[in-house]
């Protein structure tokens, strides 16, 4: 059964009189794969991601995670399945001003249950996996936009989501930092078998992925799966 699958989906708004959005899209991530949906700005990867992610509802379609369709879920219980079972990086870090690196890793640990000694071993090996075991005490002011995303990365890596959702992952970051990020991205995947579905430009990001999706004034325009014979 797959982790998640997009059935129909449309999601249309208006840009300066025109129609934007996506329309009809249809897809479905398996366990332990990274997807990405690649295409130009414009071409409906962070609209088709926010429905996904349940954050927006389609106007047609379906979002069905684990078997259960969601996209009609009550808000509370979306929430809920955020929260549990999602993990999300935005484009614009969304981290907490006031809360240090380490605090922002803890917060959905916290938000989860986890008592304040387990979320604090979580959050410091996750960030020591991304680079930032000497900036655990940094606020996000006092970090390169870089380092902010991988703070970005740890929180929504630390509790072991089902599913993560990532909004141009590496747009603040050069080769050296991107790079490693992707490997445990797809490392976190194998070993996890958690699904990444990932907005993306990046060629080094399109490079390795498991799965490709690319989007077009909102349709899927082309699909390749590494490995296909076809």
């Amino acid at each position: 059964m797959a982790l998640l699958q997009l059935e129909n989906i449309t999601r249309a708004f208006e840009v300066g009189g025109d129609k934007a959005g996506v329309f009809d899209v249809s897809l479905r991530l398996d366990s332990g794969k990274m997807v990405v949906l690649a295409g130009p700005s414009g071409s409906g990867k962070t609209t088709l991601l926010q429905v996904a992610g349940l954050l927006d509802p389609p106007d047609e379609g379906r979002v069905v995670i684990g078997g259960i369709e969601a996209s009609q879920m009550p808000e509370a219980r979306r929430c809920d399945l955020r929260l549990k079972q999602m993990g999300f990086v935005f484009q614009s870090f969304n981290l907490v001003p006031v809360l240090d690196a380490m605090e922002n890793v803890m917060l959905p640990l916290q938000l989860l249950g986890f008592q304040t000694s387990e979320a604090a071993e979580r959050a410091k090996k996750t960030l020591s996996r991304v680079g930032l075991e000497s900036r655990m005490k940094s606020r996000p002011s006092e970090l390169s936009g870089g380092q902010q995303q991988r703070v970005a990365i740890a929180r929504a890596l630390a509790a072991g989501p089902a599913l993560v959702f990532a909004d141009e992952p590496t747009a603040n970051l050069d080769r050296a930092h991107g790079v490693p990020l992707i490997q445990l991205m797809r490392e976190l995947a194998l070993e996890t078998g958690a699904s990444f579905l990932v907005a993306s430009h990046d060629h080094l990001v399109i490079d390795m992925a498991d799965e490709i999706f690319q989007l077009e004034d909102g349709r899927i325009a082309a699909h390749e799966l590494k490995g296909d014979p076809c």
